[in-house]
């Protein structure tokens, strides 16, 4: 059993869903030469899901990020990692007047279906050097047994 991308609408994604909304999007939000589109707080990050014989990992590429910028949500089964975040710059001349004032917002979410023999109740996270780790441990009848040699009677 592996994880299951969630594309956040509350239906897990159907193959054609997959193929045609992503190479749609793409087409369509390609930053063609000479057109200045912005995709402003469409960036999610990147993520890698590995299995091994004891648990699933999630890793998340998030630099200049504090872990206190994640929040992880499990509800039913699946797996939340969102943040929010708010910046505003600003600069004033002697008169108190704006000379200049930037402010920028960034967001994102990430759901994943956990699989039935993840442990739900002993899941850990820990963020460094930029990178959200995430460890699934697996429940014990999940895991892989060592070989057992049979007796013959």
């Amino acid at each position: 059993m592996s994880l299951v991308k969630f594309n956040g609408n509350g239906n897990r994604p159907s193959l054609l869903d997959e193929f045609m909304g992503r190479d749609m999007d793409e087409l369509f939000n390609f930053n063609w030469p000479g057109v200045t589109r912005s995709r402003v707080g469409a960036t999610v990050p990147a993520v890698n899901i590995k299995e091994d014989a004891d648990r699933y990992s999630i890793e998340l590429a998030a630099p200049g990020m504090r872990k206190e910028d994640f929040n992880l949500t499990l509800d039913n089964g699946k797996l939340t990692v969102s943040s929010q975040q708010h910046y505003q710059n600003e600069e004033k001349d002697q008169n108190g007047q704006y000379t200049k004032r930037e402010f920028s917002y960034h967001a994102f979410s990430r759901s994943f279906w956990l699989p039935e023999t993840c442990d739900q109740q002993q899941i850990e996270a820990r963020y460094t050097d930029g990178i959200l780790h995430i460890v699934l441990p697996k429940k014990e009848e999940a895991k892989q047994k060592a070989p057992t040699q049979i007796q013959i009677s």
